[in-house]
């Protein structure tokens, strides 16, 4: 299995992380937090105009056609800025999976056109996210899939993450599109991806501050305690990198231990941007948990990633279900099958 990113999915990935740069900054966080709706009109018509809404919509639907591998990618992007427009629930895993279950060519063009979100929900979060800004919602129910158009009255919830708005789950109907197992494994990869951009996101910062911050005369990030904490970090994150990759393209081609895959990257995932906030924090010294510390955006999306879409509990219950059951071999010679 190759993991080289192409040069065409550099320069994507590039343009989108430059963009989300310019506009989607710590000043914005701070601005939306102060605000009602905690969203951005105009960060999500820029989206728009990118064409990430239609990236895993086949060109035969008037998407760009890219593979789930680059959703990956992508997704990891939107964790680094701390996006807080629903553009991975809708662009990431709804819209693929509508494409994929067919009849949907409607529904796909407003979500292209950016005119139709998606929210998501599942027995496994006891929350739904952004089902206020929504025009339609799937829900997984009793193994089916269902897409139905949302309706009004959803209970707002409170989270950990300021600009994470959580609803009461809602009663699930509508039509049948697919079944829950996809919808959870499609969900917890994009949730993997993202936790990965946070920790690199986190990392930067740790990294920037121990440059600046001077103690005993000099940097301290000069000081081996600080370089070890860093360092043991990076490796868990650039570790969960390829499992992340892995996942996507055993999704993307529908192998059989996808769902295992898929399990395997959200753990290498949760517990790298777990690590790399920690150590944010201890890098910090005693600013490091204070709201005048930009950290703080990052580590709450963390700590709410990281137990969506099945927490570290869950993931390794579904593991060791298939390792002990028998389903997924393992030993030298299934190593790279």
């Amino acid at each position: 299995m190759d993991f080289t990113i192409t040069e065409d999915q550099a320069t994507l990935t590039q343009g989108v992380r430059d963009y989300l740069a310019g506009v989607h900054g710590p000043e914005l966080l701070r601005a939306l937090d102060g605000g009602d709706s905690r969203r951005s009109a105009d960060v999500w018509q820029g989206l728009v105009e990118m064409g990430l809404p239609g990236l895993l919509v086949p060109e035969a639907q008037g998407g760009l056609g890219l593979s789930l591998l680059d959703g990956v990618l992508i997704a990891a992007e939107l964790g680094r800025a701390g996006v807080a427009e629903p553009l991975a629930d809708t662009a990431l895993v709804a819209a693929p999976l509508l494409a994929k279950a067919g009849g949907q060519d409607a529904l796909l063009a407003a979500i292209i056109a950016g005119e139709a979100k998606v929210a998501l929900q599942h027995p496994v979060n006891p929350w739904v996210a952004d089902i206020d800004g929504a025009s339609h919602i799937l829900s997984a129910k009793d193994g089916a899939l269902l897409l139905a158009e949302r309706s009004d009255g959803a209970e707002l919830l409170d989270s950990v993450d300021p600009l994470r708005r959580l609803y009461a789950p809602v009663a699930p109907t509508g039509v049948e599109v697919g079944t829950a197992d996809t919808l959870i494994d499609h969900a917890a990869l994009i949730a993997a991806a993202q936790l990965v951009g946070i920790a690199d996101a986190m990392l930067s910062q740790a990294t920037e501050y121990a440059k600046n911050r001077s103690q005993f005369g000099q940097p301290i990030g000069g000081f081996q305690a600080v370089k070890h904490h860093l360092a043991s970090a990076v490796v868990k994150i650039e570790f969960a990198k390829p499992v992340i990759q892995r996942a996507a393209i055993a999704l993307g081609e529908g192998n059989a231990s996808a769902s295992v895959h898929v399990s395997h990257a959200k753990i290498a995932a949760t517990d790298a941007a777990w690590a790399m906030s920690e150590t944010a924090i201890q890098v910090h010294g005693a600013m490091g948990y204070t709201y005048e510390v930009d950290l703080h955006f990052w580590m709450k999306r963390c700590w709410a990633l990281a137990g969506a879409w099945g927490d570290r509990a869950f993931h390794l219950r579904r593991i060791d279900a298939a390792v002990i059951g028998g389903t997924l071999p393992i030993g030298p010679g299934h190593s790279f099958a």
